[in-house]
């Protein structure tokens, strides 16, 4: 859906590659781990560390990637369409590949991953279908495909992804509202099922780090992950 009826703040709105090129130099210190890295770390059904081969798609600065391999993630392969983004992830060194160019289409070996990774990055899409389509393409079989996503409910409310370009000046970053029943079916059209979900709240260890999201927002949903099992 378009994210335009539910636009409260209208803010400036830019591009993804723009936005994210701008943002990329304090990126790291505008997002935080709860609304995503928690929710990884809350996932039950995989075993980090039997996973051998990783495709971190859109993989940013690098904060996931961090995540797996500290998690026991054996290698980790990066995309992202951001150049200024992958040098952020370049000097993390925590993927052991990382290449320029489009999660949709990423040039990687089909089938070669036992682990397929995307965070915060559904909303930026117009449509899922790519995405689905190329995580399953990369699975290998029994493999796994892992969305972390900005909720749906929050974008509903009208808080589209956005940063700051200088004080006082926000601008958000082009955004599509996904609800679950859209993911299901981009899914399922590919051949893949459903074993996981999880939804992350603004609950009470955000006070500290989103005082005003924490006052205003309580108990809202604000993120999701979801595991995607491939055949085999």
């Amino acid at each position: 859906m378009d994210f335009r009826p539910f636009d409260t703040r209208h803010y400036e709105t830019v591009p993804v590659k723009v936005g994210y090129s701008e943002w990329a130099a304090t990126y790291e210190g505008t997002v935080v781990d709860l609304l995503d890295l928690r929710l990884l770390a809350d996932l039950t059904s995989i075993d980090w560390q039997s996973c051998r081969r990783a495709a971190d798609l859109a993989c940013g600065t690098g904060r996931t990637g961090v995540w797996l391999k500290q998690a026991g993630v054996a290698e980790a392969h990066g995309i992202d369409c951001t150049p200024q983004m992958l040098e952020m992830a370049r000097r993390k060194g925590a993927h052991d590949r990382l290449v320029l160019g489009d999660l949709s289409a990423t040039g990687f070996d089909g089938g070669a991953y036992d682990l397929v990774v995307t965070s915060l990055v559904d909303e930026h899409l117009a449509d899922l279908r790519p995405l689905y389509a190329e995580a399953r393409r990369l699975l290998a079989p029994g493999g796994r495909f892992v969305l972390v996503g900005y909720h749906p409910h929050f974008l509903m409310m009208g808080i589209a992804t956005h940063f700051d370009r200088a004080p006082g000046q926000p601008v958000a970053i082009e955004s599509h509202v996904h609800l679950a029943s859209d993911h299901v079916a981009a899914a399922h059209a590919v051949g893949l099922r459903l074993g996981e979900m999880v939804e992350g709240v603004v609950d009470e260890a955000w006070a500290s780090v989103k005082p005003k999201w924490f006052a205003k927002y309580r108990s809202h949903p604000v993120s999701f992950a979801m595991v995607w099992q491939g055949p085999g």
